[in-house]
This record gives structure tokens, C-alpha cells and sequence, in this order.
């Protein structure tokens, strides 16, 4: 199995490579159509992890549309540690009591606005493998401190038409295990307006689900970039700020509290910064 997937691994870590670059690209013309002064940049960093492989971490600040965005890429391999193996083999993982080595490959994404009305956002899609098993798993979701009804209706469309090229079951699903996904139990609310969420996919086979993965990226920026347009030159106020601050708030709890990438990375030994580069610049609590 592990000569097997060999060139896979190499197709899907190329491939989050190549939407990470198409990706950069889109960010950074957004910076240079709205705003005035210097447009934001992305500041590349290469990551390392001391057990094998790293990355790409891409950040840029004080944009004229982005407070801060990262868009990290990686590939890394090793062996799990103790509490990884007992968390994979609670999720059903065969066999990583007798071979713990891994390999994972991504891009995680995060963005915060320099607008209050324009929505922050998460992207991720990764494959991850063991010896005795392999896996995709990712989504987006959409997270405004003020919400529009057009602009969520506009990123759940471009997230069902990426599901509904592969199986006209996987949105409803995906869209349901979002909302039980990005929900805040000690705010008892949603972090954002949901959008997909997958993990463990693996259907048998290899070719669809990687190709699944494939759209769920692709879709990424028309889902996001036409929101964005529509707000980024919104008027705003010192209470709209507040609010975007709080929200802000609620984000940051969630990523350092519940979410599953973030513990990952930080028990794997991957760049801690890499891992919490979803944070936001600036937050506020009351």
C-alpha cells in the first residue's frame, strides 16, 4: 500500500500547492483593485517540522482589504506520538498501535477584513495517510460579525455546486456536519453561517474523492471573492468595528478550544506559528 500511493501523495501535495498559488494570486488582485495606499502583500515563510517535511506559511497584514490572511501549505510525515495514535485510533484507524507512521498534506486558509461588513473566512482541504488507511477531508465556511442573507445565500450556492458534481447527498450531509462542526458549546452558538465540512472520506475510491477535494478548492474563490466585492467598500461605523472585534472573539476561542487542525498541528510538532496563524490580529472580549 505504501509503494501504491507514492505518486497519489505527490499528485495531492501538488495540487494543494497549485490552489495555494491561485489563490495568492486572487487575494493579492483584490488588494490591488479596492482600497487606497500600498496594497498588501504576502509575506512567504517556509515551516519545518522536526520529524519530517513542512511547508509554506503565506501571511499577509494590514492590507487594504485584508487585516490578515494566511494560506498555508504543507507536507508532512513522521511518526504520531502516543496521544495521536490513541486520537486515530478512536476515530477508527486500524493499526496504529503496531505502525504509527503518518503523512498529511493541505491548505488551511483564514481571513480577516479590514471592513466589518465583509465576512472572514476558512478554507481547508488535505489528504492524510497511514499504512493501513488514507483519507480527504476539509470544507469552508463563511464567518461575518454582520451577516447578509445575499452573501451567505451566494457561498452556500458555489459550496453545493461544488458537492452536487459528485453526489447530490454530499451538501445536505456536508452542510449538517458544518453546523454540528463549527459550533461553540460554551456560547451555545454557531461560530459563523456554516458552509461544509468533511473528514474521512475515503469511499474507495482514490480518483473521486481526491477529484471531490479538487472542486471543493476550485470553488473556494467564487464563492468568496464576489462576497467580498459586494463589502469591501461598505460604509462602517465604531460600533460595526465593535462587533467585528467581538466576533473576532468568538473565532479565536473556537480555534484555540475546539478546532481538530489546531491540536493536530500542535501535537505533530508542526511550526507553532504555521498553526496559529488563524488567529485574528486584533480581538476583543466584554
Amino acid at each position: 500500500m505504501t509503494d501504491q500511493f507514492d505518486a497519489r501523495k505527490a499528485r495531492a501535495a501538488a495540487w494543494f500547492r497549485e490552489l495555494r498559488d491561485s489563490i495568492v494570486a486572487g487575494f493579492e488582485g483584490l488588494e490591488d483593485r479596492f482600497g487606497t495606499g500600498a496594497p498588501g502583500r504576502f509575506e512567504v515563510t517556509p515551516t519545518t517540522r522536526a520529524d519530517g517535511g513542512g511547508g509554506l506559511m503565506s501571511v499577509m497584514r494590514g492590507g487594504r482589504v485584508f487585516e490578515k490572511v494566511g494560506v498555508n501549505v504543507s507536507e508532512v510525515h513522521g511518526t504520531l506520538g502516543e496521544r495521536a495514535q490513541k486520537a486515530m485510533a478512536a476515530r477508527g484507524v486500524p493499526g496504529m498501535d503496531r505502525d504509527p507512521r503518518f503523512w498529511a498534506s493541505g491548505i488551511s486558509l483564514v481571513a480577516h477584513m479590514v471592513n466589518p461588513h465583509a465576512p472572514a473566512v476558512h478554507m481547508n482541504t488535505r489528504m492524510f495517510w497511514t499504512p493501513h488507511a488514507w483519507w480527504f477531508g476539509g470544507g469552508s465556511d463563511l464567518n461575518p460579525a454582520i451577516e447578509y442573507a445575499e452573501d451567505t445565500a451566494h457561498f452556500h450556492g458555489q459550496m453545493q455546486a461544488a458537492c452536487d458534481l459528485h453526489d447530490p447527498g454530499y451538501y445536505p450531509k456536508f452542510k449538517a456536519w458544518a453546523d454540528e462542526y463549527f459550533f461553540v458549546p460554551h456560547r451555545g452558538r454557531a461560530r459563523g453561517v456554516g458552509g461544509i465540512f468533511y473528514d474521512d472520506l475515503n469511499t474507495g475510491d482514490w480518483e473521486a474523492d481526491f477529484a471531490f477535494t479538487q472542486d471543493v478548492g476550485r470553488h473556494f474563490l467564487p464563492a468568496f471573492v464576489p462576497v467580498t466585492e459586494r463589502r469591501v467598500n461598505t460604509p462602517w461605523s465604531e460600533a460595526d468595528r465593535e462587533a467585528q472585534l467581538i466576533h473576532r472573539g468568538l473565532y479565536a476561542e473556537y480555534n484555540l478550544v475546539y478546532d481538530r487542525g489546531t491540536k493536530f498541528g500542535l501535537e505533530t510538532g508542526h511550526d507553532a506559528n504555521a498553526v496559529l496563524m488563524s488567529l485574528p490580529p486584533i480581538a476583543k472580549w466584554t
